[in-house]
């Protein structure tokens, strides 16, 4: 799906997503020393407002500008400052040891796309600087419920260590996240994977 058509889709709905943050990047990132954070896919800004909220320094990345309107304007309704950032990933590039947090949450793309993104969210890890991955666990498909129906854009745990090259692996599992939909609540079952930069 291209930029015109997720600006589209954002435009469709008040909010595509909840405006809370995602219970595993709280998770994983509240006992972290607050310091300058990139979330790459950032949507609507969910996460990134969050972190601002905790002291992070955050740049928001993703290329749906209505996305980061409505990013921007969470954060104002908040009462913090978020950068934002208009750019396909499969082309940013950003400051190399810039980061002392990545955060990458449902990104998903086609494998020689996704593995470049990766190494280039790794290399912007300062030295002791933390990757937190969450996403659509392949299994999802079979097993749990929504996201990409497509096997070729999702991973594993397993999949993402491999791609996470020298990155020390604090986290990587397979998690249960409860899905409320209008028939129901479901079960989506997500990779999670932590790593840090030694």
């Amino acid at each position: 799906m291209d930029r015109h058509a997720w600006d589209d889709r954002y435009r469709d709905r008040e909010w595509l997503w909840t405006t809370d943050a995602n219970r595993f990047v709280v998770q994983e990132t509240a006992g972290l020393t607050p310091g300058r954070a990139l979330d790459l896919a950032a949507g609507e800004g969910r996460n990134a407002v969050w972190l601002a909220k905790q002291g992070w320094e955050v740049t928001a990345v993703d290329f749906s500008g209505v996305a980061l309107g409505r990013a921007s304007d969470l954060a104002a309704r908040e009462g913090v400052t978020i950068t934002t950032v208009e750019a396909d990933l499969r082309e940013y590039t950003p400051v190399v040891g810039a980061f002392d947090l990545v955060l990458l949450s449902y990104l998903h793309l086609p494998p020689v796309f996704f593995r470049d993104v990766l190494a280039r969210a790794s290399d912007s890890l300062a030295p002791g600087g933390t990757l937190v991955i969450i996403g659509h666990d392949l299994s999802n498909i079979e097993q749990g419920y929504g996201g990409p129906q497509s096997p070729e854009v999702l991973y594993t745990p397993d999949s993402l260590v491999t791609d996470l090259g020298d990155l020390e692996i604090v986290k990587a599992e397979k998690v249960d996240r409860p899905y409320e939909a209008e028939e129901g609540t479901f079960t989506a079952i997500d990779a999670l994977v932590v790593a840090r930069k030694s």
